[in-house]
């Protein structure tokens, strides 16, 4: 799966930004407030207009603190999926309800140093777990490849029946990074510069999942 990143779009023409990327599987919404992270982007008010203006599911990366109170709001507003900071959340489990039965799938996303291990037990509550490959708050970031054990870990629980969760990475992914991005067992990237940034936003998506298939393919044969 391929989820664009509109934090790197122009923000003044998101509709035609998301028709710009219509075979991508999901598009990915960076909410942050300034507090937890230093950066301020968008809210629910736009969320809501960006469902209006496009089928594709959007999948909202709520960087906020309180996601207890505000990401239900999300998951209301027609998400498909959305993901809340374990380091943020008050109490995940029940968060994980409660965006489940506002109608989105569930999403955990743990920072670089935040050790996977804390949260397992937490993640058998949820739908997705999104890895961060940059710290968040801002795109454009290097890649940083030791987030990978993280990864790996965690394709070894859904392959082995303990966790049941889509596999998701965000922070620079590239036609440089997400080859071993995929061989680590990523199931969704999360692109930003590389697609928004590319002459041809559909082509570089189509590019991105087709490097990603040949990896994963790889892998398996591995």
């Amino acid at each position: 799966m391929i989820a664009p990143s509109i934090l790197s779009a122009d923000f003044a023409r998101l509709k035609e930004e998301a028709d710009a990327v219509p075979g991508a599987d999901w598009l990915h919404v960076d909410v942050m407030d300034g507090h937890f992270v230093p950066n301020l982007t968008l809210g629910l008010p736009v969320v809501e207009a960006l469902e209006r203006a496009t089928d594709i599911p959007l999948d909202c990366h709520l960087m906020i603190n309180d996601p207890d109170r505000w990401a239900p709001g999300y998951a209301e507003a027609g998400s498909r999926n959305v993901t809340v900071h374990a380091e943020a959340a008050h109490d995940p489990r029940k968060l994980s309800r409660d965006i489940r039965a506002a109608g989105a799938l569930a999403g955990l996303s743990v920072k670089p140093r935040t050790p996977l291990e804390d949260w397992v037990e937490v993640l058998r509550d949820y739908d997705t777990l999104l890895v961060m490959s940059v710290e968040p708050g801002f795109g454009g970031q290097k890649f940083m490849p030791e987030v990978l054990d993280k990864v790996r870990t965690a394709r070894r629980l859904v392959d082995t029946g303990h966790l049941n969760v889509i596999v998701e990475i965000d922070g620079g992914i590239s036609r440089d990074t997400i080859e071993q991005a995929a061989e680590a067992g990523v199931d969704c990237f999360v692109a930003g510069s590389a697609v928004y940034g590319a002459d041809d936003p559909e082509r570089a998506v189509e590019a991105l999942r087709d490097q990603a298939v040949r990896a994963s393919a790889h892998l398996g044969q591995g």
